[in-house]
């Protein structure tokens, strides 16, 4: 027999059919059982607060995470912890849930369990929420990962956070002017709003905050080159906004390429068709690929690997199981697909949970319609687009707009006021104060950057210049 975990007991399956047993002293209520603590999995947690069921909520992280911000984590502006919260503590009244932390790595509807940690637990559920969003996609190249990291975990900020210091730290020591120049250059691939808010906040970072912590290199020299593939950037917002953010980011000195497409990434630059750029950062933020659970469901899945979802968010052939957010190919009743954003995650998480309700009830399940609630996208200081209903808005009042809309969605009052904060200390001061490099080498290959730079010990009076000893690196 195979002990299966759920909140209240454990429960006995058969090893022949893997069917859950229902022993005496286990609670009758329905278990939902939800995977993933993002947007759609809390909102879907959340919206069940008061319903008859126990959830089982499992991520392989104990945060919840607020993703739209974490490009100022990874360009030192705000900390990991002003935009992370703990899921416990997000849950901590809502004693229908118990959270599990652990990587789910199978998923049996025709059984209805699924396994955690390579089977070392198995839950069953009457229920199944899946809310595991994407990771960035390198259209059939994921060798360029290594060289060219995304933006979608705090890892992935802390990592793009390190290189983007490093590249400063190692132009510092450096003496040949074509190497500093290339570790200047920042090159972004993708001007989506990831993308874009990246390549607007770089130059701010560089030229305001740096500009007087270096002795032999000027932060005011740095490059950042944006690339798309596509016509314009911004595809999702109308184009006259789009226009006007690509203003702003010239008007910031970063060097707008559209319709180019990148065919090679290495640790020292990257190609645009028969175009080589040195570039010793790469910043990657074009595309997403939805997470592997989605094909254990049974179904068909597009080519980003999203699942198609009925009216009610569930699986076609399974009714009991629900996806939502980044993972869900969801769509508005006129066929159009619904953008991969924030909004229709939450949107879709309390959609699951009302027809689950719904079943509970005897009620007909109710057929989802998302509700756009504007586009957003900040370029730097006073300069932002949204496009909310009828109002198309840009400069200081859009940029105020996207102030308080991200304040107002951040989860928990001190990381409110934590964001607050840094965001006017920067505001007022032209700061920021958190640049920290918290580690000399991180995932994948050491950069470029740290090879010791020539002749730095004749320009120093130190001891250690005396020597004939190689100047030690940190790796």
């Amino acid at each position: 027999m195979t002990a299966i975990a759920t909140p209240d007991a454990a429960v006995a399956v058969s090893p022949v059919t893997g069917a859950p047993a229902t022993p005496a002293g286990v609670d009758p209520r329905p278990h939902v059982v939800i995977v993933g603590g993002g947007f759609g999995g809390l909102s879907a947690a959340r919206a069940l607060s008061k319903a008859p069921v126990r959830i089982t909520l499992v991520d392989r992280t104990n945060h919840h995470l607020f993703q739209p911000l974490l490009y100022q984590v990874a360009t030192a502006v705000l900390n990991p912890s002003d935009i992370s919260v703990p899921i416990r503590w997000v849950l901590r009244h809502q004693k229908n849930v118990t959270v599990l932390m652990g990587e789910v790595d199978r998923i049996d509807p025709a059984t209805r369990t699924l396994a955690l940690d390579g089977g070392t637990t198995t839950l069953a559920w009457d229920y199944l929420v899946v809310a595991t969003g994407a990771r960035h996609a390198y259209f059939g190249h994921p060798e360029w990962e290594q060289d060219a990291p995304g933006l979608k975990s705090l890892e992935d900020a802390i990592e793009l956070r390190r290189r983007f210091l490093l590249a400063f730290e190692a132009a510092e020591r450096s003496t040949d002017d074509a190497e500093r120049d290339a570790l200047l250059t920042f090159v972004i691939v993708g001007a989506g709003p990831t993308g874009v808010e990246l390549a607007g906040i770089i130059p701010s970072v560089a030229k305001e905050s740096m500009r007087d912590d270096f002795r032999r290199v000027d932060p005011a020299r740095t490059r950042v080159i944006l690339v798309e593939g596509g016509p314009r950037i911004l595809a999702t917002f109308p184009e006259h906004l789009a226009a006007r953010a690509r203003t702003d980011l010239e008007k910031l000195g970063v060097t707008v390429r559209t319709g180019c497409v990148v065919t090679a990434v290495d640790e020292r630059g990257v190609n645009i068709g028969d175009e080589r750029i040195e570039a010793r950062t790469v910043f990657w933020g074009a595309g997403n690929q939805a997470s592997p659970l989605g094909r254990q469901l049974g179904v068909p899945v597009d080519r980003a690997g999203r699942v198609p979802v009925e009216a009610d968010q569930s699986v076609p052939g399974w009714p009991n199981v629900f996806v939502v957010g980044d993972l869900a190919a969801t769509r508005h009743r006129d066929g159009a697909p619904v953008p991969a954003v924030a909004p229709a995650a939450n949107q879709t998480g309390r959609h699951a949970a009302r027809s689950i309700v719904a079943d509970l009830e005897g009620r007909e399940r109710p057929r989802f319609s998302y509700v756009n609630k504007g586009d957003l996208a900040v370029i730097g200081r006073h300069r932002a687009i949204a496009a909310v209903g009828p109002f198309k808005l840009t400069g200081t009042i859009a940029w105020l707009v996207w102030l308080f809309v991200h304040v107002l969605y951040l989860v928990g009052f001190r990381n409110r006021l934590s964001v607050l904060v840094q965001w006017a200390f920067a505001y007022l001061a032209h700061q920021r104060g958190v640049r920290l490099i918290t580690h000399a080498t991180g995932p994948g290959r050491p950069l470029p950057s740290l090879v010791p730079p020539r002749h730095l010990a004749d320009e120093r009076t130190a001891p250690a210049a005396a020597t004939n000893a190689p100047t030690p690196v940190a790796r």
